[in-house]
């Protein structure tokens, strides 16, 4: 799919910000600091466009980009950033399940796990919670430019185990540095949309 124009919408804050026009979404999520916004900006040809920061955490808000005027990327803030408190985590709680509330069943979720770290407890706890909320779920393993290429077979199968993920769910391995990935990952995200104009 070929990247016309892409451009931050708003943050979203709470349940009054959220978008609901209609037009498809792909909502991409992860631990703090995976590397949502650098993949964004990579799968969007715009450097700046997503925030990047090395701070975990950054990410606090609900962030809309519109893309070819057709659909939404959305950017949700990171989870299991440590040094967050009590009431920033249940804010960030309250801000996902807002969203998801709104933005399901029909919105596509691509969920990032460092392919440097491998998939945490964490991960699979928010993988659980998708699969119950019955999103159609896409994993990307970031950061695949560091793995030797000969450790992505190991890599992709660990990440597998460890969340229990069968065949039928997509796991792509993506490197928002070297660009490694992005063809296979839009390929999933027009298969989605073309999936819900069937529908």
């Amino acid at each position: 799919m070929k990247v016309l124009t892409a451009e931050f919408f708003r943050s979203a804050h709470g349940s009054g910000d959220y978008v609901r026009d209609g037009r498809p979404e792909v909502a991409f999520v992860g631990r703090s600091n995976v590397g949502k916004s650098s993949l964004l900006n990579r799968l969007l040809g715009q450097k700046g466009l997503a925030r990047t920061s090395s701070t975990p955490g950054r990410t606090q808000a609900v962030n809309y980009f519109l893309v070819n005027r057709r659909f939404w990327f959305v950017d949700l803030p990171g989870y299991g950033y440590a040094k967050a408190g009590k009431e920033a985590r249940r804010e960030w709680a309250g801000r996902v399940e807002g969203y998801f509330a709104q933005a399901l069943p029909g919105a596509l979720v691509v969920m990032l796990v460092d392919g440097h770290v491998g998939a945490t407890p964490l991960d699979v706890q928010a993988y659980q919670y998708l699969s119950g909320l019955g999103a159609e779920i896409v994993v990307a393993v970031t950061k695949i430019d560091k793995v030797t290429r000969g450790r992505w077979t190991a890599v992709a199968r660990e990440v597998r185990k460890t969340l229990g993920v069968d065949d039928s769910i997509p796991l792509i391995p993506v490197s928002a540095r070297s660009g490694e990935g992005m063809k296979d990952l839009w390929g999933a995200v027009s298969a989605h949309f073309e999936r819900a104009q069937e529908n």
